[in-house]
């Protein structure tokens, strides 16, 4: 059985991402920065779908 677990999008203004899915009912559940590899993870579900089928947004801090 194919299961969604979840996908990435990689985004250049996660805030304006993050509010364009809440028009749709889907919200933050986590975020985790990683200095060292300049990048940010945004995690985004439906409620009660954390963990089962989420949105992960990929913010690259140095974009070229």
């Amino acid at each position: 059985m194919t299961r969604f677990l979840h996908t990435m999008i990689r985004v250049s203004d996660p805030e304006a991402t993050i509010a364009f899915f809440r028009l749709f009912g889907v919200e933050e559940v986590r975020r985790f920065s990683v200095e060292s590899a300049r990048f940010t993870l945004i995690f985004l579900a439906a409620p009660g779908q954390e963990g089962v089928a989420e949105i992960e947004l990929t913010h690259n801090w140095d974009e070229t």
